[in-house]
């Protein structure tokens, strides 16, 4: 599916994702218009999902980061759908995933402070419907983050 220069590309992007088209093609051997191209067939091969920016929500004031873990009452039909629905509703769920196993969902929660979790846990997140188990987790730090793997 990649090649060579597919792969020089991507280990440079992973490497300084906001490089210029122009200066990745210098320093993945190409053209620019090969690079251009490549990127192109990259991004409608599903391989480049996109570029985002990484905020650090502490210098935004969010001083508290909540993991939840969420076992659902899937007893109703429905009832995985209607909670991401619900879910997706809440702003401060920066981040929503889905298991197999116990835990059925996931979601990320930022709050300025504790009394913000705790109203935003008591008002928005034990509203959610279907809940069978909820168990939380208070991020203390990030030891390693990101999405680059060798290609």
């Amino acid at each position: 599916m990649l090649d060579d220069t597919d792969r020089r590309i991507l280990r440079h992007m992973q490497a300084d994702p906001a490089l210029p088209t122009a200066e990745l093609a210098v320093r993945a051997g190409v053209s620019a218009a090969v690079c251009w191209r490549r990127l192109e067939k990259l991004r409608a091969g599903g391989v480049l999902l996109g570029q985002q920016a990484v905020i650090d929500w502490q210098a935004l004031g969010y001083a508290v980061e909540v993991s939840l873990r969420f076992t659902l009452d899937k007893t109703q039909r429905g009832a995985f759908d209607e909670f991401l629905t619900e879910a997706r509703k809440v702003p401060e769920v920066i981040e929503i995933q889905t298991f197999l196993g116990r835990v059925d969902v996931r979601l990320n929660v930022l709050a300025r402070d504790m009394a913000h979790y705790q109203d935003l846990y008591r008002t928005r997140i034990l509203t959610l419907p279907h809940i069978a188990d909820i168990e939380a987790l208070m991020h203390i730090a990030t030891i390693k983050s990101g999405e680059v793997l060798p290609v």
